[in-house]
């Protein structure tokens, strides 16, 4: 794809991008993860890394090596098998357990690396550190370009258990209606 992967195109420019670019680009991800979702399939590394941008600045989900498909939403990976860390749940870090909702944690987190212009996650805190942060209740905080309503969005992705975090289907509404009330 023309402009490359998300994550260095946010570091490019992420600046120059208008606030509703950022919106449609989190919306581009959630249809992909949408569609995903829909389909039984859990992609297990959701990142700014692992998106593309065209040359319409239309982003696609990429990258599926982790991809899986499950028939009970739910997929357990064996014992040290390396996984994300700092886009991953609570059941992800202490249990391995995979579904749709630790996708949507995930994107939570992708939507977060968009408005901070593709910063990482945690940056300056190890991976033990971010495991004990998480147990804790500690999530990432409000980047300086997201609004209070994107980042109670965001947030609602961070819900310590999985059946507390909304279906791609949802939060693909609350963003549609976002954009909607910002043009």
């Amino acid at each position: 794809m023309e402009n490359g992967c998300l994550l260095n195109f946010l570091r490019q420019r992420g600046r120059s991008l208008m606030d509703s670019w950022l919106l449609s680009m989190c919306q581009d991800i959630c249809e992909g993860m949408e569609y995903l979702e829909a389909h039984s399939f859990i992609h297990r590394d959701l990142a700014a890394r692992n998106c593309l941008v065209n040359e319409h600045n239309v982003v696609k989900v990429s990258d599926f090596g982790m991809t899986r498909y499950v028939l009970d939403n739910q997929y357990t990976s064996s014992s040290g098998a390396k996984f994300p860390v700092k886009w991953s749940p609570p059941e992800v870090l202490h249990y391995s357990k995979y579904s749709s909702k630790s996708d949507v944690w995930s994107f939570g987190v992708v939507m977060w690396e968009v408005y901070s212009q593709g910063r990482t996650p945690f940056e300056n805190r190890s991976n033990l550190d971010v495991v004990n942060d998480i147990t804790r209740g500690i999530r990432l905080y409000r980047p300086h370009r997201a609004s209070q309503p994107l980042y109670a969005i965001m947030y609602r992705c961070w819900h310590e258990r999985p059946q507390g975090r909304p279906p791609f289907s949802e939060l693909l509404e609350e963003i549609r209606k976002l954009a909607e009330n910002s043009d």
